[in-house]
């Protein structure tokens, strides 16, 4: 940013599944820096994601990756929502088979819970690629809308 190549009053992130996790955490790690923050079928929490990931076969290796117990809690962006700064919009479709909807939604309630600017859009039956192009195209359009609004 001291280059000008980017606006700091104006700068705001976007991301998709590890990406949103990313763009989540930025806000959670330096809550000054986005003006706004889109996150498409993030991971939120990672105690909840291994709760749900011990029935499968690459559970071992999910734990050694994100940790457990305070690592885990630390890494969450759920974790850190009283200190989010910036409005949150996030996307989640409910047949999400790589990351649960669940996480979406848990960001969500401790967003609102600490008073947070946040929405949550759900598209009902989609996994996560979110591959209808209406779905594609409503969540293209929210973003654009929603980003610009928060760089004025």
């Amino acid at each position: 940013m001291g280059q000008g190549i980017a606006d700091p009053a104006k700068l705001t992130i976007a991301g998709w599944s590890y990406g949103g996790y990313a763009a989540l955490q930025a806000q959670a790690i330096d809550p000054a820096l986005f003006k706004a923050v889109v996150a498409i079928a993030p991971v939120t929490d990672f105690a909840d994601r291994m709760r749900r990931s011990q029935y499968y076969s690459n559970y071992l290796i999910e734990q050694q990756r994100m940790g457990t117990g305070t690592e885990a809690e630390e890494a969450s962006p759920s974790s850190h929502a009283a200190q989010f700064r910036a409005p949150v919009l996030m996307f989640h479709g409910t047949a999400d088979g790589n990351v649960d909807i669940t996480q979406a939604k848990i960001m969500q309630g401790k967003l609102e819970g600490a008073g947070k600017r946040s929405r949550l859009v759900i598209y009902d039956g989609l996994a996560h690629g979110l591959n209808d192009s209406d779905a594609r195209a409503d969540m293209l359009q929210q973003s654009a809308d929603f980003l610009l609004a928060a760089g004025k």
